[in-house]
């Protein structure tokens, strides 16, 4: 790179527009939209699009809700030709879309253009030429007069071919190519001199499109030429502006937000932003930037991931896992502080509550994602992230001591594994860890209310599978736990006390399960928690007893025949 790139590139000159009046504007509807996947995305790929994937893009299009498609470029290619026959001779466009096709400032292939839409119920013809001085002078070798003449000979020909079809509603369009990189006057000069061939009215408007076929400038300074444009062009009133940002400089989105706000009514763009060199403006992300603002984009992607396999596979590109609001990681947090906010945030959310959410700035639901994606776990994440998890997927309400006990199981899995946990494994894990598979009910129990008052009890019989076999048990106790606890305590050799209870339902109805959380004192040596399931409370919580004290055991709690023999 030079250390002075002042001797190489020229920095772009900034618009004299005094009192602009974009920057304190308030975006509150929808421009209208234009895809040009079809053409603008199609011609950037590698491999363009056969007709099959082109209609299966045209019918996401239309699913998505667009009313203005451009569909190709006919004169171009046969396959292009070919598939705007199609759409029109199959009768596959709704009755609500207008199809649009692009066409240079050519004879012949506006010829072959209009010959492509014979039939069409509705069309906008796409007419560009390029106006900037590198392109004038460089490309063409033409001069200011030839380009504008260049431009009204052509548009005079739009006039001519579409009366030679007076059943199809046209509309025509203008792009002065590399208006980026065109002074503004001469722009308007262009413009005005199109615009006067074809005579737009209020009623019946022509659309003007300004394109930012390479981005040149901050996007600013692009606002600052739509608003100039949107003060200055003759007709306007019989105009709708459009504009076409490209991505060059990474500000795309900006420029397209900007353009809305210094008075463009259309903007033109590809899904997920494919393009030419770094992409057209990505109408997805204009669409949800409103969307999260509170205002509707006229534009569903409620089943966003259904788009983006239909957009991967027809452009046989596949889009970035950061990609805002598709990509596979923009709804993920594997922080442990921020899953931590994350869990919070929602524990205090009501329904009906405006959405203000740590992180996530639009409710994953809205686009048709799980919350299991939210948040991930990692060697990064704390217990927080992996408490919601267990929560959100499998109805695991930890309290937080449990939480913090369980994680150091996941922390040694994540040491040796090196990688991330889903939900799946985690709850996998859980259930290892806790036996919730293994440990079995207290089977053929009866309990038995004795005395009454203050000096009543609980008496509690019932098979207990233990060390391999089945042994009778029988506790006295306040109440079924402290009955079973005594009863173990009498079978076992072990002590038990319970330092803390947790229980909650899992699910509802006739499937209904309840958990139970008991944190234990075994042998007054090691504190630990069990855990169970069952349809019924009072076998869960004997679950989580028997759960703990088979952990102490498996954590090195000695035996009572190791201790007898010790003792001998």
């Amino acid at each position: 790179m030079l250390t002075q790139p002042s001797t190489k590139y020229r920095a772009f000159a900034p618009i004299a527009l005094p009192n602009r009046t974009w920057p304190d504007a308030v975006l509150t509807k929808a421009p209208i939209w234009l895809s040009t996947d079809l053409r603008d995305g199609n011609q950037a790929l590698v491999e363009p699009m056969d007709i099959e994937r082109k209609m299966r893009m045209f019918e996401q299009l239309v699913a998505i809700g667009f009313k203005e498609i451009e569909v190709g470029f006919p004169s171009a290619s046969q396959v292009e030709f070919d598939f705007v026959r199609k759409l029109i001779d199959e009768d596959r466009i709704p009755d609500d879309v207008t199809i649009q096709v692009l066409t240079q400032a050519r004879d012949h292939l506006i010829t072959r253009t209009f010959e492509a839409l014979q039939g069409a119920p509705r069309a906008i013809v796409h007419l560009y030429n390029a106006v900037a001085p590198v392109m004038r002078k460089v490309v063409l070798g033409m001069d200011e007069d030839q380009i504008v003449e260049l431009a009204v000979t052509h548009a005079e020909m739009f006039k001519t071919c579409a009366a030679q079809q007076p059943a199809t509603h046209w509309t025509f369009q203008y792009s002065p190519e590399m208006f980026s990189g065109t002074d503004l006057a001469f722009s308007k000069r262009v413009v005005d001199a199109v615009t006067a061939v074809w005579a737009p009215t209020p009623a019946h408007k022509c659309i003007i499109n300004l394109p930012s076929t390479v981005e040149h400038s901050t996007p600013n300074v692009f606002a600052d030429m739509i608003e100039w444009m949107h003060r200055h062009l003759e007709r306007r009133d019989a105009i709708v502006l459009s504009v076409h940002p490209h991505n060059d400089r990474g500000t795309g989105t900006a420029a397209g937000e900007f353009a809305v706000m210094a008075g463009a009514d259309r903007l033109e763009g590809c899904l997920f932003g494919n393009g030419e060199r770094t992409g057209n403006l990505d109408l997805v992300n204009v669409a949800l930037n409103l969307y999260t603002q509170g205002v509707a984009p006229g534009l569903d992607f409620s089943h966003i991931d259904d788009v983006r396999a239909t957009v991967e596979h027809c452009n046989q590109i596949a889009v970035h896992p950061r990609h805002p609001y598709v990509g596979d990681l923009v709804y993920t947090s594997f922080s442990g502080s921020h899953q931590d906010a994350i869990k919070k945030a929602f524990t205090a959310r009501k329904d009906g509550d405006i959405w203000d959410m740590p992180y996530l700035p639009i409710d994953p639901k809205d686009v048709g994602r799980s919350y299991e994606a939210v948040i991930r776990v990692n060697s990064q994440s704390g217990k927080g992230g992996m408490a919601y998890l267990l929560e959100s997927e499998y109805g695991i309400e930890m309290p937080r001591r449990l939480q913090m006990e369980f994680m150091q199981a996941v922390q040694r899995v994540m040491d040796v594994a090196g990688k991330e946990l889903t939900a799946a494994d985690l709850y996998a894990l859980f259930e290892r860890e806790y036996g919730l598979k293994t440990v079995q009910a207290l089977q053929h129990r009866v309990l038995e209310e004795q005395g009454e008052g203050t000096n009543a009890s609980v008496v509690l019989r019932g098979d207990l599978p233990w060390a391999g076999e089945m042994r009778a048990i029988e506790g006295r106790g306040n109440g079924p736990i402290d009955a079973f606890i005594h009863a173990l305590s009498e079978t076992t050799g072990h002590t038990v006390r319970v330092l803390d209870y947790h229980q909650h339902a899992i699910g509802a109805g006739a499937d209904a399960k309840a958990a139970a959380y008991l944190e234990l004192r075994v042998d007054e040596s090691h504190t630990l928690f069990g855990v169970g399931v069952d349809a019924d409370i009072i076998s869960a919580s004997l679950k989580a007893i028997v759960s703990g004290l088979e952990r102490a055991r498996a954590q090195g709690l000695p035996s009572t025949e190791t201790k007898a023999a010790e003792l001998a």
